[in-house]
């Protein structure tokens, strides 16, 4: 009995704990709201054009942006290992929106996560990013946003499980986690260095994909751009483990950031391809920045890699110039050589020899796959997407070009092209459980159809 009577109060004593801990934390993770202000106007048109600019390098209107919906309304699904998170509405529509949000509100959204109501935001809007961004920045974002169309739109709710639905647990994560800024020079770099090293790691936020993260959600800083994950595509390492077969240059991720393609590294697919559109409309100087910052984070190749790009680069180089599309054997000699046990072979073959062995420029013909960096990466996921969706083509812009075969090839007859594909196309060793991520991928793209059509 007195056992029994000890279990309770220590049963007891530790609920107390609990509920006092989840006191303190929402005491501490309290924030007031900020009074509504009427919706402004009247905002100077070169301060708007800045906004736009910085809101293309932050990316903006793809997160906040639904398949079908009106720009800026929100209502992305964004799903999560947490589970799936919608994007807000950031038109100045006074009561769905940020219409009624002032300045100052706009700006604790960006540096410490807190909407204008108080609440805390879930980190899939990146404000351990965005806390860098100057106030300069922050005001020329609002006034962008301010002047967009207000639509009418309410986001649905976010598919969280308890607790993480309760938002008083983000103030103990940004407790652990978030970093304040803004963004502080570093003196031993010059002026560009510095400006690609804010951008990169504040509004363009790469480290949001391209860094690991813990089981709590947040970066592992100590592992920055060494590879992640995002809406079911593998955003690859871009340090000294870039899979890249050549090795990468400012001046190849100039133009790969600007242009969504590069003749030694292919097109630019998944979350990056909008990254690369957005690009495309600002200043030619900022993309240039963030490049020589991005090259300066990977650090220059080790002896033995560069002359294996080397060689690589001169084996598939184009007569008519750097950077274009890549010459190649011809089709009809692959498909004479291959083994006729092995399915894999006779569907690269039937169904991709003919455009990546063509030597025929972009659009009519593909990436010399020696060079591709999803081959030789050390997850199957972005091939499986490529080969599944194919490259669709670009409105109103010439670019690589390819079909889908998501209906056309099973499972397994994926998963043997894919392990062909590795062994004839890389030297790295094979992949493991191709079946089981094939039938991951299959599956993960089915639950983001159904959380997109919520």
């Amino acid at each position: 009995m007195r056992l029994l009577k000890a279990g309770g109060i220590a049963l007891g004593v530790g609920l107390l704990l609990v509920v006092a801990g989840a006191a303190g934390l929402a005491a501490y993770g309290w924030r007031p709201a900020i009074d509504p202000v009427d919706p402004p106007a009247g905002f100077d048109p070169a301060l708007v054009e800045t906004g736009a600019e910085l809101a293309s390098i932050g990316n903006c209107g793809t997160c906040h942006t639904a398949p079908g919906g009106k720009p800026f309304a929100g209502g992305l699904a964004l799903p999560t290992p947490f589970g799936t998170v919608y994007t807000t509405n950031i038109t100045p529509d006074p009561e769905t929106g940020i219409g009624r949000w002032s300045e100052a509100a706009f700006g604790r959204a960006m540096r410490e996560g807190v909407d204008r109501a108080g609440r805390h935001l879930y980190p899939a809007f990146p404000y351990d990013h965005f806390t860098l961004v100057s106030d300069a920045d922050n005001q020329a974002l609002y006034a962008f946003l301010m002047t967009r169309q207000p639509v009418a739109a309410t986001a649905p709710a976010n598919d969280l499980p308890f607790p993480l639905n309760q938002r008083f647990v983000l103030a103990g994560w940004k407790l652990l986690f978030l970093q304040p800024g803004p963004y502080t020079p570093d003196p031993a770099h010059d002026a560009a260095w510095n400006r690609g090293a804010y951008l990169a790691e504040g509004l363009a936020h790469c480290g949001a994909c391209h860094t690991p993260r813990n089981l709590f959600g947040a970066e592992e800083k100590d592992r920055r751009f060494a590879g992640g994950d995002a809406e079911g595509w593998h955003a690859v390492p871009i340090g000294s483990l870039s899979p890249a077969p050549v090795p990468w240059t400012a001046e190849s991720l100039f133009h790969y950031l600007r242009d969504g393609w590069h003749g030694q590294h292919g097109t630019a697919q998944g979350p990056m391809g909008p990254v690369a559109d957005s690009l495309a409309a600002v200043p030619e100087d900022d993309v240039r920045a963030i490049a020589a910052y991005v090259a300066s984070v990977m650090g220059l190749p080790d002896a033995e890699a560069r002359k294996r790009g080397d060689a690589l680069a001169a084996a598939t180089a184009d007569p008519a110039g750097p950077g274009t599309r890549p010459q190649s054997a011809g089709s009809q000699t692959i498909a004479a050589a291959v083994p006729a046990q092995d399915p894999g072979a006779a569907i690269y073959a039937g169904t991709c020899a003919a455009c990546h062995e063509s030597g025929r420029p972009s659009p009519f013909g593909g990436l010399d796959l020696r060079l591709s960096s999803a081959i030789s990466g050390d997850s199957p996921a972005n091939l499986i997407r490529i080969i599944r969706h194919g490259v669709p083509a670009a409105s109103g812009a010439r670019g690589p070009i390819m079909p889908a075969f998501a209906a056309a090839l099973s499972d397994r007859q994926l998963a043997g092209l894919l392990a062909y594909l590795r062994g004839r196309f890389s030297d790295r060793p094979a992949w493991t459980g191709l079946d089981d991520a094939v039938r991951a991928a299959r599956d993960g793209e089915v639950a983001a159809a159904a959380a997109a059509s919520h």
